[in-house]
This record gives C-alpha cells, sequence and structure tokens, in this order.
C-alpha cells in the first residue's frame, strides 16, 4: 500500500488553492525549490502528473483533481482527530455548537433554554462564525453540532434534523423605495439596478456572475445595505440582527429555507443524540412530513 504524507498532502493543497508555486511556498513558510521537489517526488511515487506547469502559473490534471479533494477529507479527518482526542483528554465535555452569527436567533435561544433545563449550563457551548464555516467547523473537529440551512449550506457527511421552515425578506435601506411595501418579487428587486443584490459565495468558494458586491460577513452586508449599496435576501428569522437604517419586505417568490442541526454522520456520541432529541422537540417544519431525525447510537 503506498502510503501518503500528511506534510506533502498539505504541500499539494496549497499549491492547488493559489496555483502558484512561489505564492504556495510563501503561504508555507519555506522556499519554493524544496516545495518543487516534494511534489515531483509525489508524482513520482504516485506515477501520474498532478500539475501542469507553464509561465503562467499551475493547472491540475485530472489525476491533481482527484488528489485535491480526496486530500481536503484526509486533512480535515487528521484535524479533527487531533482535537477529539485533544478535548476528550479536558474535565470538560460540553457540546460545542456552531451557529452563522446573527442566524436563527430566536430558535437558538429557545434551543438554549431547552437543552440547560434539560441537562444544565454547562452542557454546550456556542461557537459563532460566518456564513457557511459550520462544514468546515464539523469536519475538522472544532464543533460537535451546528445550526445549518438547506438549500444554502453543504450538507455533505452530514446527518441532520430539521427544525423550521420558513420564508425569505429583503433586507434593504429603509430609505429605499420599496422600504414601504409588504412584499415585494424576484423581479421587482432585479429592476433596481441601483442597489443590486449582494453575492454570497458558492459552496464551491466562488461567487455568482452579477452586479452586486462580493460579501463573506455579516457585518460587510450589514454596512453596505446602510449606505445603499446592496441588498440582501435572507431567512425571516435572521433579520434579528438589521439595523435601524434597514428595512425588511417578504420576498413572494423566494425559495424557503429550512433550518436544521447537523452532525457528523454515523456519530456514536450519547451527548449529540441527547441534544438532537431536545432539539427534535423544538422542531416546526410546517407540514414536511415525517422527519423523525437519525440519532446518534448511544456509546
Amino acid at each position: 500500500m503506498l502510503d501518503l504524507e500528511t506534510r506533502e498532502l498539505r504541500y499539494f493543497v496549497t499549491i492547488a488553492e493559489e496555483l502558484h508555486f512561489r505564492r504556495a511556498a510563501e503561504r508555507l513558510g519555506m522556499a519554493q525549490p524544496p516545495l518543487s521537489r516534494a511534489i515531483a517526488r509525489l508524482e513520482r511515487r504516485l506515477g501520474v502528473q498532478l500539475l501542469e506547469r507553464n509561465r503562467r502559473g499551475v493547472k491540475l490534471t485530472d489525476a491533481g483533481s482527484v488528489l485535491l479533494g480526496e486530500a481536503r477529507k484526509a486533512l480535515d479527518a487528521i484535524s479533527a482527530a487531533a482535537e477529539l482526542t485533544r478535548r476528550a483528554g479536558t474535565s470538560r465535555q460540553s457540546l460545542i455548537l456552531a451557529t452563522q452569527a446573527g442566524a436563527s436567533h430566536e430558535l437558538l435561544q429557545r434551543l438554549l433554554e431547552a437543552v440547560t433545563n434539560e441537562h444544565g449550563p454547562e452542557c454546550m457551548e456556542v461557537q459563532l462564525c460566518e456564513v457557511g464555516e459550520q462544514a468546515e467547523m464539523l469536519r475538522s473537529g472544532a464543533a460537535d453540532v451546528a445550526i445549518m440551512h438547506r438549500p444554502v449550506d453543504d450538507l455533505i457527511g452530514f446527518d441532520t434534523v430539521d427544525l423550521c421552515t420558513e420564508d425569505q425578506v429583503v433586507i434593504l435601506p429603509a430609505i429605499h423605495p420599496l422600504a414601504r411595501r409588504n412584499e415585494v418579487t424576484f423581479a421587482e428587486l432585479q429592476k433596481e439596478h441601483s442597489v443590486p443584490l449582494a453575492r454570497w459565495p458558492r459552496l464551491d468558494g466562488t461567487y455568482p456572475d452579477g452586479p452586486g458586491p462580493e460579501v463573506h460577513t455579516q457585518s460587510q452586508i450589514a454596512q453596505l445595505v446602510a449606505l445603499g449599496k446592496a441588498l440582501l435576501i435572507i431567512p425571516a428569522s435572521s433579520r434579528a440582527w438589521q439595523w435601524p437604517e434597514h428595512a425588511a419586505v417578504a420576498v413572494t417568490d423566494a425559495p424557503r429555507i429550512t433550518t436544521l442541526l447537523a452532525w457528523p454522520a454515523g456519530s456514536r456520541s450519547a451527548a449529540i443524540a441527547g441534544l438532537v432529541q431536545v432539539a427534535s422537540g423544538l422542531g416546526d417544519t410546517e407540514g414536511h412530513g415525517d422527519w423523525a431525525p437519525r440519532l446518534p447510537k448511544g456509546g
């Protein structure tokens, strides 16, 4: 069996992300020649070409694209193993719940209250993060469970239980002509070329085409909306963070968003199973049928 070292996987992933040897070397804090030699040795051991090099930079081959996906999974697993082992050796065994700052605020409050009543105040910590970071935190072991949203978040490799499904609203400047309306449509928003919709990154990290600004954090978009530079469409419950300079209007034809609790698939944690059971009692999927969660097996 061919063994791959963590170090060389990290080298390769960095080059694949930068598509440039010099920038990758700078990011890794090393000189470029030993990095190039390490990748050449890796290619020889695997018997395939991973990168196509030319004067303009670096391009992944088909084999390189496969290794990039698998290497990321392997590095995430190693990181998670280290983090979970470290936490297992500490005296505190509370669960860490990751959630996007400002999202699902009322639901989070209800969950914390229910968990505290059932298991005590020390059983769970909350880690606030930015848009789309929950999946990485679960995979790395930095969080045990996360509040996430379908269909916008990356749910691959996780078990989930639905908590609620809701409509979306547009957050716009309070002085915007549409701010006085009770509801609007996508078509009406798209006609407002002077204030474009903000563009959030896709699951693969790229941004959709469009005139709106590229954003990643709640603080960015909050100020851009207040300045009249962007509009934002979000689940109705996430409007808890809106500023006095903002207004929220229902978008009648926006897809509905399901808020859910996610955890690593196949978990055998009794603590996670207990949390999921508590969360299930808060759920309200508004007629979405049988959504009984797949509880982690106690152990």
